[in-house]
């Protein structure tokens, strides 16, 4: 059976085992799957299948294994990593019809919901008994919670609140070979290894989530944040030290410098002061009693740290607005530059301005401009280097850029990702920051889940073929490089 003639006895064979909406095969339909939300890599995939049941997905991956095609997993396509990238050859599997919360329990306060809802639908459903789910990546309104659990998302609170892994409870799991497991419990605690760890954060390499048990916490009373402006990025990052060694661990503590401060302001009017080299965002949540003495002793941190000007939030609305500016840092690059590439590593906190520093003289380097927005209480760079993909050689010098950065992190005993997994963009960096045995390490447990490798390959893990074996390529303008030569 030749390639083609595979192909198609595929495809048919999937739209025999599954309602016919739930295939997608022609090039119009599949073409708003070709990446994720790193647009840079794009590739079609072979088909893309939507399931609306659990039994469904074992149909389909029943199929893959008789056919040998890869699967690649897919939530929302939020993600920044290129995690949900088709591969040459793959389909794609979308969640996005498993979208039902299943069960909410006020008592035991967890939400028992399906992979393709949406993070902040759980806080929703869950308002009306005052509880909700913190975890609250920017990409909130439209991430889904399964997409979540394969990248374990945090957000500007992770830093009092955790992050994914620290708020699910329990996943329910198809495996490659169609086995079922349920990993982790509802109980606080479970016996044997941590499976459920293990599996948070595998970027669908090792199954598909079908279901998942989240923690929900009781709605805070009250919620004010403080406004800091700094005349330099060394105060700002000196504060942030000072404010967790007096014991405060903020609801959330984000910053931004001047480049992302000028970037923002102009397009949502949060209030920032665009003189500033930098900003602090401190927030306190609790009772009444608690934020006013935590806001008092935060403002007195920031002082003595040298902040030029603190606006402390009256209201929901003015919070809100404080907040919109750090929210919306992604569509404001979008609106000055064709193109930005964002970076995602994390350092200790002590090192804030020394990298800061570091990536101004790195923007001279390379001849780009990078705005710096981030979590700062627990040290979770973001750095966006804008660039025009149109200009020759633009988005290789951003790549390597954000590589430098890399790079830098995991020298000064950080890592290359926070939160947004490594997917196909940092498969380079990996071999930075882990020796070949810990790579070996990770590629036993992939095949342990995984024999047949058939799980979004070529994803998270380098090998040393990685690029023939995903068949990806850069498109630039809606054009390929070296058009001329085969595509296998």
């Amino acid at each position: 059976m030749t390639r083609q003639t595979r192909h198609q006895a595929f495809i048919l064979a999937l739209k025999k085992g599954l309602p016919q909406h739930c295939v997608l095969s022609d090039e119009e339909e599949l073409r708003p799957y070709e990446c994720d939300s790193l647009s840079t890599y794009k590739q079609l995939p072979l088909a893309v299948v939507i399931p609306e049941s659990e039994s469904q997905i074992i149909t389909i991956l029943a199929l893959c294994r008789q056919f040998q095609i890869a699967v690649v997993p897919r939530g929302a396509g939020t993600g920044l990593s290129g995690g949900a990238t088709p591969v040459l050859d793959a389909i794609v599997l979308s969640t996005a019809r498993l979208n039902k919360i299943l069960a909410l329990d006020p008592v035991g306060r967890v939400a028992h919901v399906q992979p393709g809802v949406r993070n902040l639908a759980i806080s929703d459903s869950a308002a009306h008994v005052g509880l909700y789910y913190a975890p609250d990546p920017s990409s909130q309104l439209a991430c889904s919670i399964g997409g979540n659990v394969a990248e374990n998302a945090g957000g500007v609170h992770c830093l009092k609140y955790g992050l994914t892994a620290h708020n699910v409870l329990r996943v329910r799991v198809v495996m490659m070979d169609g086995e079922i497991l349920e990993l982790g419990s509802q109980s606080l605690d479970s016996r044997g290894l941590d499976l459920l760890g293990l599996f948070i954060g595998s970027e669908g390499l090792l199954g598909i989530v079908t279901e998942v048990t989240v923690k929900l916490l009781p709605k805070p009373q009250i919620a004010q944040v403080i406004l800091a402006s700094f005349e330099t990025v060394t105060q700002a990052g000196n504060a942030v030290a000072q404010i967790i060694a007096e014991g405060i661990i903020p609801a959330g503590l984000e910053m931004m410098d001047n480049t992302s401060i000028r970037m923002v302001e102009p397009f949502v009017q949060a209030g920032y002061d665009q003189q500033a080299a930098a900003i602090l965002l401190c927030e306190s949540d609790g009772n009444a009693e608690e934020v006013a003495e935590e806001i008092l002793r935060m403002s007195d941190v920031l002082q003595r740290a040298g902040a030029s000007q603190l606006t402390v939030s009256s209201s929901d609305v003015e919070r809100a607005t404080i907040w919109s500016g750090r929210k919306n840092a992604f569509p404001a690059a979008g609106r000055i530059s064709p193109d930005y590439y964002c970076v995602d590593g994390t350092i200790p906190r002590k090192y804030l301005a020394q990298v800061l520093e570091a990536i101004a003289l790195m923007q001279d380097k390379y001849g780009m401009v990078c705005a710096n927005v981030f979590h700062a209480g627990d040290g979770n760079l973001h750095p966006l280097i804008l660039f025009d993909a149109n200009h020759e050689g633009a988005f290789q010098r951003a790549e390597a850029f954000g590589a430098e950065i890399l790079a830098l992190c995991v020298q000064l005993g950080g890592t290359i990702t926070g939160e947004h997994g490594v997917g196909i963009e940092k498969l380079d960096s990996m071999c930075v920051q882990f020796s070949d045995a810990e790579l070996q390490t990770f590629m036993a447990i992939k095949q342990a889940f995984d024999p047949a490798q058939l799980l979004n390959p070529s994803k998270a893990i380098p090998s040393l073929h990685r690029c023939a074996e995903m068949g990806r390529m850069h498109v630039r303008a809606g054009l390929t490089r070296f058009p001329e030569l085969p595509r296998f």
